[in-house]
């Protein structure tokens, strides 16, 4: 039979592959119609005039996009610009992924910017020509808006004039120092940009505009994937003026920020403004786990999706993935509904409740469990994304970090004898990251067990000494050529991480 860590590399591709950008456009756009052709876009009809539709992207995975969309429309495609990453088109042809290019001869004109993700003046340029098309349209034009949250942001930086880029880095910057957090930097950035917060979309009216969507956060909130650009923002100046308040830098600001705050509407625009806007989820974490799902149970498991928002520091969270597992080993084994059971679950439901992961329904999960039976194999698949404090000097990444410490946390059980079930059961983990990246390493992620952390005991390697350093890469990098780490490669997609725990009886 296959091992686990041939399933569940399988139900990572599998996931993996419905989030790719090629795939993911064919099944959402369709052209149809000869004369007065319409585009179709997960159902929804949208009637194109000859010479009408232009296209405009921004992130990390919409070179892939774009070239999947110029197939699908062809002749149909005016014109279109899209901002990528620095560096990506020659990664791309590289790693031989000549899917993910524009073909010699395209109506898409290519700018590369963001060097280390972060806005510069290449990225501007970028933006000043996507703002500067989106202008000029009519009532007659259809924009189709492709988005990739992860470098979203930092790919369409254009300040609301007289602002200038640096003056509005170096406030963020200044915010970042003092402690403010990811979303009251964005709703700063926001405040100050042409083409953030619904910005883009304000801009193209009143042509019809079709955003499509690759999420890179948790709940997929419209308003917050590279900040919003076609989204109306929950925000207003009154906001941003009250974090700035907050950090104390309201009497520190540039002449330029003061004048555009002074000027700002005080309220949001209004949602009825939107009414020229469809933005459409095309990718994201739920979706891949959906795919992962359907092919685990293809395989055979009693499989079940515990959340697409796991999110919270990599130890918190790698304790709650070990008590899951040791509660599942007990089912095994029958002993599920004893004292022990009954422990594990009250330490998950409280462990559940500090971590916060939004849409977890705990109760009904371990519900859920119960009603599996010990007879079949079992697949529990989450995502989202964790966070690691970085105290050591090693190499790793979050995904490979939180796979070594599920299967320490498992071996320290097992050695303590808290779960004598667990010998009944083989178990896998696997945590990887969707774009093939897992901190500054080629992996994406690592597979883990009980049983890989045992052997290295034996050889005499000392595993906590691993994770202090975060040096999770170096110790997955020991074992059997590094057969325990996940290596896909670039993969020009990323929803968030994904992670699946394989369990059978022995």
């Amino acid at each position: 039979p296959m091992s686990l860590r041939e399933h569940a590399l399988s139900l990572f591709r599998g996931a993996l592959g419905t989030v790719r950008p090629a795939p993911m456009l064919r099944r959402a756009l369709k052209l149809q119609g000869e004369g007065s052709p319409q585009l179709l876009v997960k159902g929804q009809a949208f009637p194109l005039k000859r010479d009408h539709l232009y296209l405009v992207g921004f992130g990390k995975a919409v070179l892939g996009m774009a070239a999947a969309a110029e197939e699908i429309l062809g002749e149909h495609l005016t014109r279109g610009i899209i901002n990528v990453p620095l560096g990506i088109q020659e990664s791309l042809q590289r790693a031989g992924m000549q899917e993910m290019l524009l073909k010699p001869h395209s109506r898409i004109q290519v700018i590369e910017g963001a060097k280390n993700n972060l806005p510069d003046a290449e990225a501007l340029k970028g933006a000043v020509a996507i703002q500067e098309l989106a202008e000029g349209l009519t009532a007659d034009d259809l924009l189709l808006v492709l988005i990739s949250g992860r470098g979203g942001s930092a790919l369409l930086p254009a300040p609301i004039p007289p602002i200038l880029l640096e003056e509005k880095e170096k406030l963020t910057k200044l915010l970042a120092s003092r402690g403010a957090a990811i979303q009251e930097l964005n709703i700063v950035r926001k405040t100050l940009s042409m083409l953030k917060g619904g910005g883009l979309a304000q801009l193209a009216h009143p042509a019809q505009v079709v955003s499509l969507i690759l999420s890179d956060v948790i709940g997929d909130p419209l308003d917050i994937i590279a900040s919003g650009p076609t989204a109306p923002s929950s925000h207003s100046v009154q906001d941003c003026l009250q974090i700035l308040t907050k950090y104390n830098l309201l009497h520190s600001l540039p002449k330029s920020v003061e004048m555009v705050l002074s000027s700002s509407p005080t309220k949001p625009t209004a949602p009825e403004n939107y009414s020229h806007v469809s933005n459409i989820i095309l990718g994201s974490n739920r979706l891949a786990l959906e795919e992962a799902r359907h092919q685990a149970e293809g395989l055979g498991y009693a499989a079940l999706v515990l959340s697409a928002a796991v999110q919270g520091e990599v130890g918190s969270v790698a304790t709650l993935y070990c008590q899951l597992i040791q509660l599942l080993c007990l089912g095994f084994s029958s002993l599920a509904e004893g004292p022990l059971g009954d422990e594990l679950r009250g330490n998950l439901l409280q462990l559940a409740a500090e971590l916060q992961i939004p849409g977890l329904h705990l109760e009904e999960f371990l519900q859920a469990l119960r009603g599996l039976g010990p007879d079949r194999p079992i697949c529990i698949l989450a995502g989202g994304e964790t966070t690691v404090q970085l105290r050591g000097t090693g190499k790793g990444g979050r995904n490979q970090e939180l796979a070594l410490r599920v299967g320490l946390g498992l071996h320290k059980a097992q050695a303590t004898g808290a779960s004598s079930p667990q010998g009944r059961c083989e178990i896998l983990f696997l945590s990887g990251g969707t774009d093939g990246q897992d901190g500054p390493t080629e992996a994406a992620g690592a597979f883990c067990s009980p049983g890989l952390v045992a052997e290295a005991l034996q050889e005499g390697l000392d595993v906590e000494a691993f994770l202090r350093n975060n040096d999770s890469y170096t110790f997955f990098s020991q074992f059997q050529g590094g057969h325990h780490l996940l290596v896909t490669g670039l993969t020009g997609t990323n929803v968030m991480d994904i992670q699946a725990i394989l369990i059978r009886a022995t």
